[in-house]
């Protein structure tokens, strides 16, 4: 899921095209308008008078604040929103739904009613979101179309395989608004870490006491998963290894599911070498159970004693081995936060550490927001106000991106 923080980051005082041409998925797009003049960018729409049998430009017109383009040659249509005009305002121009018709226009370069002669027009990125009946897309002349829009640059989300509106089954469901927002912000973002391959820790570990109880902690994942989608709107090839947490994995990014301290471990250790960049925000238990019972340990004796023994330290094993890899080190503390996280950064020989101090209001666990600290090894602790997580994030990766800039010379 794109979280509205990100949607805010990228899209802030940009200007967003939607063209909506005549498919039922057209009744989706008010939620994309929405979700976009919320997250502050200028949304003015185009509708194809095929489009208007299916959404009324009232609609349009009321979500986006803005006036709503139907016709080439409207007598009311003045210079700011004439066609060439419009095209050289836009940052970028989504299509949703992308019938086969319009499909079709855009690869022959047909300009016969505004939202073709925009498109042919702008120099700004062109996303597609195709809806139609399965047999139609999967048409050669549909795939052809869409491989010579591909090859000029135009970007496509989905279709997405389901039951279709005409009652046929299979590809051709247009992508939801999530994965369409998804995809603007991977268009629209930075991509300044395109060079970039990040493997990102997230989560707690569990370990096992019996098949029912286990030894954990309350992290939610939501610092780790940020920093996912944050890096991965910015461009780079990141991979996720996540405990068990409550959120929909980010769109798009390789996700690798663990339990236990030791299969983070295991996962995390064969594959730092090949990456540029780890973020260990992952909230792995120190300690584990000496033994699992094999069945549920039931309630006999007025005590129990478990017997804990120590899990393998991540961190340390690759900072004693890194290599060309920067290594980021998370410092989750209830006392001497700078102290404490200081002595972590040098033990661990980490590039850099964010530390919290999880006691205060808006920080640390399950929190949507956090107050971290940044420490390197030769320079003075930078303090990050109370943010959300998802600008803590970029918050983070800004910093990466400066420490490696400033070692290049």
């Amino acid at each position: 899921m794109v979280s509205s923080s990100s949607e805010q980051t990228i899209v802030h005082n940009k200007t967003v095209v939607i063209g909506v041409s005549g498919g039922i998925a057209a009744y989706k797009i008010p939620e994309l308008v929405r979700r976009l003049r919320k997250a502050g960018a200028e949304v003015r729409v185009v509708m194809t008078e095929h489009a208007q049998h299916f959404v009324t430009p009232l609609t349009f017109q009321t979500v986006s604040n803005n006036p709503v383009i139907t016709e080439m040659f409207a007598p009311m249509m003045t210079a700011d929103v004439a066609h060439i005009s419009l095209a050289d305002k836009a940052d970028l121009v989504v299509v949703a739904p992308a019938t086969a018709n319009v499909i079709a226009k855009f690869a022959h370069g047909l300009a016969e009613d505004f939202l073709s002669t925009t498109v042919l027009a702008t120099k700004a990125p062109v996303l597609l979101a195709p809806a139609m009946n399965v047999n139609m897309y999967t048409n050669s002349v549909t795939q052809e179309n869409l491989q010579t829009l591909k090859a000029r640059g135009f970007y496509v989300v989905g279709p997405d395989k389901g039951e279709l509106a005409c009652g046929w089954e299979g590809t051709g469901r247009m992508s939801e608004v999530e994965d369409i927002l998804h995809d603007i912000t991977m268009i629209m973002g930075p991509n300044d870490l395109k060079e970039e391959k990040i493997l990102v820790t997230a989560g707690p570990t569990q370990e096992p006491i019996d098949p029912v109880r286990f030894v954990s902690n309350r992290s939610s994942g939501k610092m780790g998963y940020a920093l996912a989608q944050a890096a991965a709107t910015r461009g780079a090839e990141v991979t996720l290894i996540t405990g068990p947490a409550s959120l929909d994995p980010p769109q798009r990014i390789k996700t690798i599911p663990v339990f236990t301290a030791t299969e983070m471990y295991q996962e995390t250790l064969k594959r730092y070498k090949a990456m540029t960049t780890v973020i260990m925000a992952a909230a792995v238990s120190d300690y584990r159970p000496a033994q699992q019972a094999h069945n549920k340990i039931k309630k006999e004796n007025d005590s129990f004693t478990l017997k804990l023994v120590r899990n393998p330290d991540i961190l340390w094993e690759m900072g004693r081995d890194k290599g060309s890899c920067f290594i980021v080190g998370f410092a989750a503390e209830t006392e001497n936060l700078l102290k404490n996280a200081r002595g972590k950064l040098t033990a661990k020989n980490v590039d850099l550490m964010v530390a919290n101090d999880v006691t205060k209001p808006g920080a640390g666990f399950d929190s949507e927001t956090n107050i971290v600290t940044l420490l390197t090894p030769d320079g003075a602790p930078e303090e990050i106000a109370k943010a959300s997580k998802e600008l803590i994030a970029q918050r983070i990766l800004d910093k990466i991106m400066a420490i490696k800039a400033n070692r290049r010379g």
